[in-house]
């Protein structure tokens, strides 16, 4: 499974201000931590951003220059199955903590697709078997466990005669 979303802080700091089209941006938002401390990484739809980072008697608060031309729709895959084509990401949503031993990671992304719920459904079904990734389908809904032995949900919904959706990946 990708996930060449969760870049490091620092990638992302790397793509402020690079110009470009900064409306209908995804949202994002990245909390990440531990028991010493975490780093959260937010963006807007107009591509503001904020980043905190603190931990153990230190930390950060500040805003980022705008964010632009993040390309989630073609970096994100599970085992190599991507979104339905044409579909645009809304939100982007990634917890992921490390406590206790235990690391615990959960990642919600919304979108939109330009075809109706089963016909999406349909299309990625396809898709998730010729890549050889078993999923089971309860109406307009798939789930499977990727590779990884990571769990995942792809939730489609009508919107007007297109479909929004969300997909739903957690580690732990």
């Amino acid at each position: 499974m990708r996930f060449a979303f969760l870049i490091p802080p620092m990638m992302l700091l790397a793509a402020c201000g690079q110009g470009g089209d900064k409306k209908d941006q995804p949202e994002v938002s990245i909390n990440a931590g531990d028991g010493k401390g975490g780093v959260q990484i937010s963006t807007g739809k107009d591509g503001s951003g904020r980043i905190k980072i603190g931990g153990e008697g230190a930390g950060i608060d500040m805003k980022l220059p705008d964010f632009a031309n993040l390309d989630i729709e073609g970096d994100f895959d599970i085992d190599g199955v991507k979104l339905y084509p044409g579909s645009k990401v809304t939100t982007v949503n990634v917890d992921a903590n490390a406590r206790d031993g235990k690391d615990d990671a959960k990642v919600e992304l919304g979108f939109t697709s330009p075809a109706a719920p089963a016909k999406a459904a349909d299309w990625m079904a396809g898709e998730f078997a010729k890549k050889g990734v078993k999923i089971t389908r309860t109406g307009d809904t798939l789930a499977g466990k990727s590779r990884d032995g990571d769990d995942f949900t792809i939730d489609f919904a009508p919107d007007g005669a297109n479909a929004k959706g969300k997909v739903l990946i957690t580690k732990s």
